[in-house]
């Protein structure tokens, strides 16, 4: 059962460092759109193209409004994927020991 107690780890923790990327990504992309930036940069645009599948849903469940909050609820889901998801694998990985 160690096998599968070691998979359900690094599993977790793979899951811990992609959500962390992505936190960290559409923070830099909520700062930087504050400054205007050039949309032909290509880090603007790999900054785009990596978190609109994240924030582009979030926006159509929410109302128009003046500014745009999806970044916020998006830090409160990959929050509460982290706690309860990540934290449930590395739980159950370790009970099976």
């Amino acid at each position: 059962m160690f096998v599968l107690s070691n998979f359900l780890v690094a599993i977790a923790r793979v899951l811990e460092v992609v959500l962390e990327a992505a936190k960290w990504l559409i923070l830099i992309r909520a700062l930087i759109s504050w400054v205007n930036p050039d949309p032909f940069n290509p880090i603007v645009q790999f900054l785009e193209r990596v978190t609109e599948p994240i924030l582009a849903p979030i926006r159509r469940l929410l109302p128009q409004m003046p500014i745009d909050i999806s970044p916020l609820i998006a830090f409160l889901i990959l929050f509460f994927l982290k706690q309860f998801l990540v934290q449930t694998l590395f739980d159950l990985a370790f009970s099976i020991r």
